[in-house]
């Protein structure tokens, strides 16, 4: 358990990691940049990889919390797989490209957002599914739809859509909303 003192730099030490990545500063620059000693923080993690590897996990479970508050929030399926993917690219706006950079490139902190693109991409399926089961979404072929989803979303995470495009992860996914909405949405007319 930690203490409010140890909460607090760790909510920090996030927030500069989002904002600066962690391949190009040390421990001891975080130190400083944090106003703490480097004791204060190997107390939260005995290596520098766990730590980085603790602040990438809590970075994306309280995205999850929150993008999922957001869904529970919204009733009807068109509004609910819109907003699960603009909430995910809400979540992701503070990070740095630096920090998805970096994300990428690191083999434990990469398999923490592999495992989180697949949770969401199987999220977004079921999404789709209860659009179809309610008809608000067009009879699609919904493995076909989560393969392409899910396709998208593995190539935002390796960094391919930045590289590629020049849109940021945040932004890729509110383009990727749009398209997907407007592809399986019911026409009106």
């Amino acid at each position: 358990m930690r203490s409010a003192r140890q909460t607090e730099v760790f909510e920090r030490l996030i927030d500069l990691t989002l904002e600066r990545g962690f391949a190009r500063y040390t421990l001891e620059e975080a130190a400083i940049v944090l106003r703490c000693s480097k004791s204060t923080i190997y107390v939260l993690a005995g290596t520098r990889e766990q730590l980085i590897r603790a602040v990438v996990v809590a970075f994306f479970r309280r995205a999850a919390e929150r993008v999922e508050q957001r869904v529970a929030a919204a009733s009807d399926p068109v509004r609910r797989i819109e907003t699960y993917l603009l909430a995910v690219a809400d979540e992701l706006r503070p990070a740095s490209a630096e920090f998805m950079d970096d994300v990428a490139a690191f083999s434990p902190t990469r398999e923490i957002y592999e495992r989180n693109t697949a949770i969401a991409a199987e999220r977004v399926k079921q999404l789709i599914l209860d659009g179809i089961e309610s008809r608000a979404f067009r009879d699609v072929p919904t493995a076909f739809i989560a393969e392409v989803v899910s396709s998208v979303m593995v190539r935002i995470q390796q960094r391919a859509v930045a590289r590629n495009t020049g849109l940021s992860d945040a932004e890729a996914y509110a383009d990727l909303a749009s398209l997907v909405v407007n592809g399986i949405i019911r026409s009106t007319v």
